[in-house]
């Protein structure tokens, strides 16, 4: 009888001890340490990036609605941007819907109704500049397309294909395609 009551005993505690082995196995575990995935860069809204000279002062000032480092392309990407440009007294405004900056790099792509204004030192009126696609260079301090552009001066319009606007030199020159009626003024 001894011998029935410790077989009995014996398969209860091994039902019992798995019944427990079974029950640790289901409870929650603590969560897996998160994997540092790909770097997603940084972002941010309303942000400015301010470019200084020797000086101090701002060579330019570029503003956007949203900014977004992409580290997998080195790029940052910029949404309705404007960007303003000091040369000497010269002074020159951009807008744009789209932009993009290459890490480490002195190019600024300015994409999608770039419009540009420049208060030239001696020049009674703005000289505006209006096209889709525009680059600056910022260590030359370069402005060009190779886009279709629209250059507006002192009441006067001027159509061509492809500008570049050396800002040192005071230097524009409009590449292919110029067409323009001038109208002298009285």
């Amino acid at each position: 009888m001894i011998y029935r009551i410790f077989a009995v005993l014996s398969v209860a505690a091994v039902i019992i001890g798995s019944l427990m082995l079974a029950q640790q196995n289901s409870a929650p575990q603590a969560p897996a340490a998160r994997q540092a995935g790909p770097d997603e860069g940084y972002s941010a809204r309303d942000a400015r990036l301010v470019q200084t000279g020797p000086d101090g002062l701002p060579l330019y000032t570029l503003d956007a609605t949203a900014i977004r480092q992409l580290p997998a392309t080195g790029r940052v990407r910029l949404s309705e941007v404007r960007m303003s440009m000091r040369n000497g007294a010269d002074r020159w405004t951009a807008t744009a819907d789209r932009g993009e900056i290459l890490h480490r790099s002195s190019r600024i792509e300015l994409d999608g109704h770039v419009r540009v204004s420049a208060s030239i030192q001696g020049s009674r009126s703005p000289l505006r500049i209006a096209t889709d696609k525009l680059f600056f260079n910022s260590r030359l301090d370069i402005v060009s397309t190779a886009a279709p552009v629209t250059l507006t001066w002192s009441g006067q319009r001027v159509d061509a294909r492809g500008l570049i606007a050396n800002l040192k030199a005071h230097r524009l020159q409009l590449e292919s395609l110029v067409h323009a009626i001038i109208t002298p003024a009285h």
